[in-house]
């Protein structure tokens, strides 16, 4: 049992490198077949073992066994991060406390390759799904990140495809560098740990379609500016000019990336009525909202640029609406690599983007929105909406 186990293990390559069933196939015969999600070798051991009815809550193999015991939940949404998506099957597989894809007697020989803790979800009406597991041990004696793999099988596309595994923010084995290499297929696959009581807690939401090849279906998105939801909102180092953070370059997502949190950036056409409208708003929202929320401005009009021009003119508008709780901001220009605000992919030709994220993933996103009342209603219902019984729990403590 123990040289099969190393069997399994060596011959699986790096998740950088979509391993264990997810390499791709040759990219000229998947570009012929057009085949949705590129080609996944070893994705059709989905099918094998599945059961004939699949419940949105699964409980794997691994559960009753030694180990952190862990729940995934989350929501699957339809391409572009808003709709619900129902029906979609989910297929995960992982190793067990000490690292290997152990069998057990009487498993399927093709499923041997994944192990026994392997399992399925549907997501229910509300696109909703949660699995119970526990937390996979990293490969021993490798580098390679803890994880878990998935694959979806959407109920009107042919093909089942992957997505990213989910590795653990914590994880001292994912560094940066490993990091830059995520594909992001359906989001974000980093996860990040809440804590109740001996359980770890992750909530964790799919997007079909996101960073997919050969999807069928586009955003329908007409103006294009930032990440997309379901990406982490990246660490950048604006100048702050007035606010909690002044004179510093503080990340906003480094120092403040728990709860919720909104920037709103502003490039080459700014409307500073709006501007104004738009701040009073959020600054209310920040005070009323308390540690639950963080707003940043980022202001990137890169038209006659100079630092000093800039940060008096920002401070000069902190004082005028009487700025406590927003950071207010500024970067050349939303291209500057050396702040690494070129990350979040602005368009500074739009008056505004808005980006809302919560525990650093993006949850919604808005571009040129007008400072009405009905838009500051979309804000704060979707701050509200994003609330659940989660929304509390700690995270863990590091030493």
């Amino acid at each position: 049992m123990k040289l099969l186990n190393i069997i399994f293990l060596f011959s699986c390559i790096s998740i950088f490198t979509n391993c264990s069933g997810q390499i791709k196939t040759d990219e000229k015969q998947s570009e012929k077949r057009k085949l949705v999600g590129g080609g996944c070798d070893g994705c059709e051991l989905m099918y094998v073992g599945m059961p004939k009815n699949i419940k949105s809550i699964d409980t794997s193999a691994g559960w009753t066994e030694k180990g952190q015991k862990l729940l995934i939940t989350g929501t699957v949404y339809k391409i572009g991060g808003r709709i619900p998506a129902p029906n979609v099957i989910i297929y995960y597989w992982q190793t067990g406390n000490n690292g290997y894809y152990s069998q057990k007697e009487g498993m399927d020989e093709q499923a041997k390759r994944h192990g026994y803790i392997r399992g399925w979800v549907k997501s229910d009406e509300n696109g909703k799904y949660s699995i119970n597991t526990i937390r996979p041990a990293p490969y021993p004696n490798r580098d390679i990140p803890a994880h878990i793999h998935t694959s979806i099988k959407e109920p009107n596309i042919e093909d089942e495809y992957y997505i990213d595994g989910f590795v653990f923010d914590d994880d001292i084995l994912l560094t940066g560098k490993k990091r830059k290499t995520l594909e992001n297929r359906g989001g974000s696959g980093i996860l990040r740990v809440l804590i109740d009581k001996d359980l770890q807690v992750v909530e964790h939401n799919i997007i079909l379609g996101l960073n997919i090849p050969n999807y069928p279906e586009k955003n329908q998105t007409k103006l294009n500016s930032g990440l997309e939801i379901g990406e982490d909102n990246p660490s950048f180092t604006p100048f702050h000019a007035f606010g909690p953070d002044k004179g510093t370059k503080t990340c906003p997502v480094c120092k403040y990336g728990r709860f919720h949190g909104i920037v709103y950036f502003v490039g080459n056409n700014p409307n500073w009525n709006n501007i104004k409208d738009w701040l009073s708003f959020l600054e209310l929202e920040s005070v009323s909202r308390s540690k639950y929320l963080k707003v940043y401005f980022v202001y990137g009009n890169e038209k006659n640029y100079r630092k000093e021009k800039r940060h008096n003119q920002l401070e000069n508008l902190g004082i005028e609406l009487k700025i406590k709780s927003t950071a207010l901001t500024f970067v050349p220009s939303f291209f500057d690599k050396e702040s690494e605000v070129n990350l979040n992919k602005i368009n500074p030709e739009v008056e505004n983007t808005f980006v809302i994220y919560r525990n650093r993933a993006i949850i919604d996103k808005f571009v040129d929105l007008k400072p009405t009342k009905e838009n500051f209603n979309l804000i704060s219902q979707t701050l509200d909406k994003t609330k659940n019984e989660y929304f509390n729990l700690p995270v863990p403590k590091h030493d």
